[in-house]
C-alpha cells in the first residue's frame, strides 16, 4: 500500500536510478489512483538490499504529463521523476530506443540521428541527476540503471563528489566500429566514466567497452580498470604522471528470481493450466514456444520462418507440432516496431492460410502480455523453448523456461548472440540467420532421446539455480563497496537468495511485459489528447 512522504527533503545513504520504477501506478473504474508492485528481477534483487540500507528508487512513473509526489510502497521509497509528452517522445522513443538500442544491438536496423533527440536526453539525465543528487546522503552510494539515463554518473559526479556511482548496462554494447557512428560518442563515453563501477551483460561487452574507451578517450586500461584523468592533486598518479581516478568495468551477469519461477510451476492450479494449453491446441505431439516483446533484435521472424519451411518441406507433420509465439505490445508508436509487427502477422496468417488444415494451425499467434503464471503455464506445456535473438544482453526468458522445469525436461534451443549462451552451454546452441541450421536444431530438439533432455535440463537447472538474480546484484554490490569510503558502505550481504522466494500476485506480469505495459500507457495518454 502506497504512503505519502513528509515534504521535508529526506535522504538515503543507498539510492537505486532506472528509467521506470519499482510500481506501476494504476487506476480503478471509479478513478482511483493506486501503485502496483512490479514484478520484475532487478526490483526482486535489491528489495533486501534496500530495506537494509534505507535506500531509494528514483524514476519515471511511465506515464507522461504525470506529477507525483515522493511516497512509500511495501517498505520502498519512490522518488518519482516527471516525463512531458516531448520528453517521452524526444528522450524515450526517440534518443533511447530509435538511436541508441539499434546503435547498440549491432545496427540490425538502422538508427536514427537527431540532434533534438539528443538535447531531450541530455535533458532528461540532467534531471535524474537532479534529483538524486538532491536525496542522497553525503558520502552515499548511488546504483544507475541501463541505457537510457547513461550521462547520469558524470552529471551526478559533478554536482557530488562524495558519492559512489555504480551504473550497469542490461542491454549490449556494441563493437568500437559501430559505437564509433554515434555523433555523441566521446559525451556517452564520459557520461558513463563517471561512475566508479560500470558492468555489463558478457565479457565481450565489457571488452567492447574499454577498446571504445581507449580507441575515443585515448586513456589508458589495465585489465578491467580505466585510469580516467582527474584535476586533483589527492588522486593518484599514472604512469604517465597525470593524476587519475581509476574506473573498473566488467562483465556481470544477471539472472531470475529462480527460486520463485520453480515454486510456481508445482502449483497444481499451474499444472493443470499446463495440461488445458496443450488440451485446447489438439494435444500435438511436440509444442513449441517462442516468448518475446515484439522486437527485430529477437529473432521472432527466423524462428517463424524455419518453423514453417519444416512443415512446408514435410519434415514436420502439421498436425504433430504447434509453435506458439507470444509477442508482447513493444514501442509500437515507432515506425520500425509497428512495420515489424504488420510483416509479423502477415507471414503467420501465410503460413497458416498455405499449410493449416480444419481444427489445427500450425502457428498460435499471442500479441499481448499474460501474468506470471500463465507464462509459467506455457512453459511446462512447452517441449522445446526457441529463443533465436539476433543480438540481446542476456534474455531472461531462456532462464525463466529452464528455471521453470522442475520435471527435467524439454529443450531449450539458444542463440549464441544471446548473453545467456554463455552461462547455458547445455542448450542447443544455434546461429539465428542461419536458417537452415535452425531448422536442423529444430527437428533434432524434437527427436532427442528424454535421457539426453533430462541431461541437459539437470545441467541448466543447476547453472540457473546457483547464478540466480540475488548472487548477481550481491557481486555487483561488492565491487562497488570496495569503491566506497568506509563509513559508507552498504551490506550486499543483506541479498539472501533465500529471501527472493516471494509469493507471486496473480495480478503479476512477467519480465518481459514491462516495457509493453510502459507503451500502452503512453499510447492511452496520447489517444486521449489527441483526443
Amino acid at each position: 500500500m502506497a504512503s505519502p512522504r513528509s515534504t521535508e527533503q529526506t535522504r538515503y545513504s543507498f539510492v537505486v536510478a532506472s528509467n521506470r520504477l519499482p510500481v506501476d501506478r494504476v487506476v480503478d473504474e471509479d478513478g482511483n489512483e493506486g501503485w502496483r508492485h512490479s514484478p520484475g528481477g532487478l526490483v526482486t534483487a535489491l528489495e533486501p538490499v534496500m530495506r537494509a540500507n534505507d535506500g531509494a528508487w528514483v524514476g519515471w512513473v511511465g506515464q507522461p504529463e504525470v506529477e507525483v509526489e515522493p511516497f512509500d510502497n511495501e517498505g520502498i521509497h519512490i522518488v518519482p521523476v516527471p516525463l512531458s509528452d516531448a520528453d517521452v517522445e524526444e528522450y524515450y522513443e526517440g534518443f533511447s530506443n530509435d538511436t541508441l538500442w539499434p546503435l547498440y544491438h549491432d545496427v540490425i536496423e538502422h538508427p536514427s540521428y537527431h540532434r533534438d533527440w539528443w538535447n531531450a536526453y541530455k535533458r532528461v539525465n540532467e534531471r535524474f541527476a537532479a534529483q538524486i543528487a538532491e536525496i542522497v546522503e553525503q558520502d552515499g552510494i548511488v546504483w544507475v540503471q541501463d541505457y537510457q539515463l547513461q550521462l547520469v554518473p558524470a552529471l551526478l559526479r559533478e554536482r557530488r563528489p562524495d558519492l559512489t556511482i555504480g551504473f550497469f548496462n542490461h542491454i549490449p554494447f556494441p563493437p568500437v566500429g559501430i559505437y564509433a557512428q554515434l555523433p555523441w560518442r566521446a559525451q556517452i563515453l564520459d557520461g558513463l566514466l563517471g561512475a566508479d563501477v560500470i558492468g555489463f551483460q558478457r565479457h565481450d561487452d565489457a571488452s567492447d567497452f574499454l577498446r571504445a574507451v581507449r580507441h575515443i578517450k585515448g586513456y589508458t586500461t589495465k585489465g578491467q580498470t580505466i585510469d580516467v584523468p582527474v584535476d586533483d592533486p589527492a588522486a593518484p598518479r599514472s604512469r604517465k604522471g597525470i593524476t587519475v581516478r581509476h574506473v573498473e568495468a566488467r562483465h556481470f551477469p544477471i539472472s531470475i528470481d529462480a527460486a520463485g519461477f520453480e515454486e510456481i510451476a508445482h502449483r497444481p492450479e499451474v499444472q493443470e493450466r499446463a495440461r488445458e494449453i496443450r488440451a485446447s491446441l489438439g494435444n500435438p505431439k511436440t509444442v513449441l514456444l517462442g516468448v518475446d516483446r515484439l522486437d527485430y533484435t529477437k529473432g521472432i521472424r527466423h524462428r517463424i520462418k524455419a518453423f514453417g519451411e519444416l512443415v512446408e518441406d514435410g519434415r514436420i507433420a502439421v498436425e504433430d507440432a504447434t509453435l506458439v509465439q507470444v509477442a508482447s505490445p513493444s514501442r509500437e508508436r515507432v515506425d520500425t516496431y509497428a512495420a515489424l509487427r504488420d510483416e509479423i502477422e502477415l507471414t503467420v496468417g501465410r503460413i497458416n492460410g498455405d499449410l493449416g488444415v480444419i481444427g489445427h494451425q500450425p502457428i498460435a499467434y499471442l500479441h499481448h502480455g499474460y501474468p506470471r503464471e500463465e507464462m509459467v503455464a506455457l512453459y511446462l506445456a512447452a517441449d522445446i523453448m526457441l529463443v533465436t535473438a539476433l543480438r540481446d544482453g542476456m534474455n531472461l526468458v531462456a532462464k525463466e523456461y529452464v528455471a521453470a522445469r522442475f520435471d527435467n525436461d524439454g529443450v531449450l534451443i539458444l542463440s549464441e548472440f544471446a548473453g545467456a549462451a554463455d552461462e547455458l552451454k547445455q542448450a542447443v546452441i544455434v546461429n539465428p540467420h542461419d536458417i537452415g541450421a535452425l531448422k536442423d536444431s529444430i527437428q533434432r530438439a524434437i527427436e532427442m532421446p528424454r535421457r539426453e533432455r533430462s541431461t541437459r535440463m539437470r545441467a541448466l537447472r543447476k547453472r540457473v539455480r546457483d547464478n540466480d538474480v540475488a548472487r548477481w546484484s550481491r557481486s555487483f554490490l561488492e565491487a562497488l563497496d570496495r569503491h566506497a569510503p568506509r563509513n559508507a558502505q552498504i551490506d550486499p550481504s543483506a541479498v539472501d537468495p533465500k529471501d527472493q522466494h516471494r509469493e507471486a500476485q496473480t495480478d503479476n506480469m512477467s519480465i518481459f511485459d514491462q516495457d509493453a505495459q510502459t507503451a500502452r500507457a503512453a499510447e492511452d495518454t496520447r489517444e486521449a489528447r489527441d483526443a
